[in-house]
């Protein structure tokens, strides 16, 4: 079997080339040889060029998608520190060739000696430091219980086999590529120098890498190794979790060995809703990541935004409206649904949908208080990624250690850095002002409870047909990104590298700016825009959307990598 690669690459607007083994096409039956970046078979897609090969070589070698998408999630763990994890927590959303689909939580867990004021300080107050800059910030990791559920009840290769790639990654060592420089250079210069197992996983001898240099970790091949032969009591059970709890009384945490063996992940039934004759599948909560994205696309339904043309000043102020609306449910109700229970059925009918687009006036923007409500913070880093397999089998996953780094603390001896997901609970009860703080009760830290997340893993399908697979990281910016590719697909028609390339425009209710990557508008469209009552901002970038999508008249996977991941990769066969 072929193989093919593509890297993209973008740093400070320097194209790298990073990993061309095996770049060759694919074609198929009739001979016509597939444009780059398509496969007949299967495709990868990830921040990690490297880590799409380890998925890619287990689709070749017989597993599903599921399979790969292990295997490409414990890859990220060696090759993408910055976000790919396994001390942190995410979610998957698999859809079936028959068209059945699922979704397996894997979100962190609070320890049981959490409780709604455990963010306050000495005196009473709120302390952001104490939410999410402290071992308290600390949530149980989910990511190796939700790939040992997803194999266990949909995978079909041996677990060896998907854990061992990662094993030999971390023991034999990495090329340091531009990406992965980059982030060390950015956090050592930042967070991470103040841990000593950090500085001794990331550096030599307290000097980052630097491109081309290879980096082993030792630690982490060990913890990578008992996963690997051990299963999720691997890391749950015994070695692993004694080191977890050991860094937890160091710093002054809550997990205890037995917070970890309590761990469970949960199988969910997926949010579904339809778009102009496509299906749209999503993650349900404890993210808010589907509910609002068939929210907005609901109201958006009832307008022409292809006439409207791309990122025109009518279709963003479209757009933007529907944004506004859904992130206002999100902060009113939204949280994990073992302990709260979300409103799901009308936030996502389309009948709900008509009353909101009611509120739309048709020239103005609407306005936002902080009375109604405020947002909390969420980060931005987090990595996803997708995978198609032979058989037509689609896996989303998107996961996280939240903060880039998360923490910024290794595990001593385990090699893998703690997450800070408590970040993402409100910081104390009864608290919500205009600096970003919300204390609505749906999302307060209870003993077992899962943070509330903006992940919104997503596949699309139409007349029972799978057609792309969507999702990004970028904090709460994550929703409106999903949200804009899947317009760009259907209402834009274009070609999925287009649409994952295409800029992007945020709106999250409050703060109530649009936020545009750096050139997202032109001036005259900015001015339009302020002149109906926007306040507008552009810079930088949102999100990483590495999508596939699947042709309906070849069936070829069309892997496309999202170029402000320095790293990224699609490999295919």
């Amino acid at each position: 079997m072929r193989s093919v690669i593509v890297n993209r690459t973008q740093r400070a607007g320097t194209a790298v080339a990073l990993l061309l083994a095996s770049a060759c096409s694919a074609a198929p039956a009739n001979g016509t040889p597939l444009p780059s970046g398509t496969a007949q078979s299967a495709m990868v897609v990830s921040a990690s060029a490297v880590a799409s090969q380890a998925g890619r070589d287990v689709l070749a070698a017989g597993g599903n998608a599921v399979d790969a998408a292990i295997a490409t999630g414990f890859a990220l763990a060696v090759t993408y520190p910055v976000a790919g994890n396994i001390g942190g927590g995410g979610f998957m959303v698999i859809r079936f060739p028959d068209g059945r689909a699922t979704a397996i939580d894997f979100r962190e867990m609070a320890p049981r000696a959490a409780t709604p004021e455990m963010f306050t300080d000495a005196t009473g107050a709120y302390s952001s430091t104490i939410h999410h800059d402290s071992h308290k910030s600390v949530g149980v990791p989910g990511t190796v219980a939700g790939f040992a559920m997803a194999h266990k009840k949909y995978g079909k290769a041996e677990w060896t086999r998907l854990v061992d790639p990662a094993v030999r990654l971390a023991s034999d060592g990495i090329d340091v590529t531009a990406g992965f420089a980059g982030a060390l250079s950015w956090g050592m210069s930042e967070e991470l120098k103040k841990y000593p197992a950090t500085v001794s996983a990331y550096t030599k001898d307290g000097t980052p890498y630097v491109v081309g240099e290879r980096i082993r970790q030792p630690d982490l091949a060990r913890s990578l190794s008992r996963i690997r032969d051990q299963g999720q009591d691997g890391f749950y059970r015994g070695e692993t979790a004694r080191l977890v709890a050991e860094e937890m009384r160091r710093g002054g945490g809550l997990i205890t060995e037995d917070d970890m063996a309590r761990y469970e992940a949960k199988e969910r039934a997926p949010i579904r809703g339809t778009y102009r004759g496509y299906e749209v599948i999503s993650m349900p909560p404890p993210s808010s990541g589907g509910v609002a994205l068939v929210e907005m696309l609901n109201i958006l339904e009832g307008y022409d935004l292809a006439a409207a043309n791309h990122n025109s000043p009518r279709y963003v102020h479209l757009v933007t409206e529907a944004m506004r609306r859904a992130f206002l449910d999100r902060a009113r109700y939204m949280g994990d649904p073992d302990f709260t229970k979300p409103p799901i059925e009308r936030l996502t009918s389309k009948a709900y949908a008509a009353e909101l687009r009611k509120t739309i006036l048709d020239d103005r923007a609407s306005p936002s208080a902080p009375a109604q409500v405020a947002q909390r913070y969420e980060s931005n880093q987090t990595t996803h990624y997708s995978v198609v397999d032979a058989n037509g089998m689609a896996v989303s996953v998107t996961y996280t250690l939240e903060n880039a780094f998360g923490l910024g603390a290794v595990v001593p001896g385990a090699g893998f850095l703690l997450n800070n997901e408590m970040g993402d609970f409100n910081g104390k009860p009864g608290v919500t002002d205009s600096t970003g703080l919300i204390g609505t009760d749906a999302n307060l830290a209870r003993p077992g409870k899962r943070m509330l997340s903006s992940m919104t893993p997503t596949i699309l399908a139409k007349d029972g047909k799978l057609v792309a697979v969507i999702g990004s990281p970028g904090g709460r910016t994550i929703i409106n990104t999903v949200l804009q590719v899947v317009l760009n697909v259907i209402d834009s028609r274009m070609p999925i590298q287009e649409a994952v390339n295409a800029r992007r425009f945020h709106h999250q209710w409050l703060p109530d700016w649009v936020f545009g990557e750096k050139d997202a508008f032109p001036p005259a469209t900015v001015a339009s825009l302020e002149a109906m009552g926007y306040r507008v901002r552009l810079g930088g970038d949102q999100g990483t959307a590495h999508s596939i999508f699947v042709d309906a008249r070849t069936g070829a996977r069309i892997g496309a990598p999202d170029p402000r991941d320095a790293d990224a990769g699609a490999a295919g066969y």
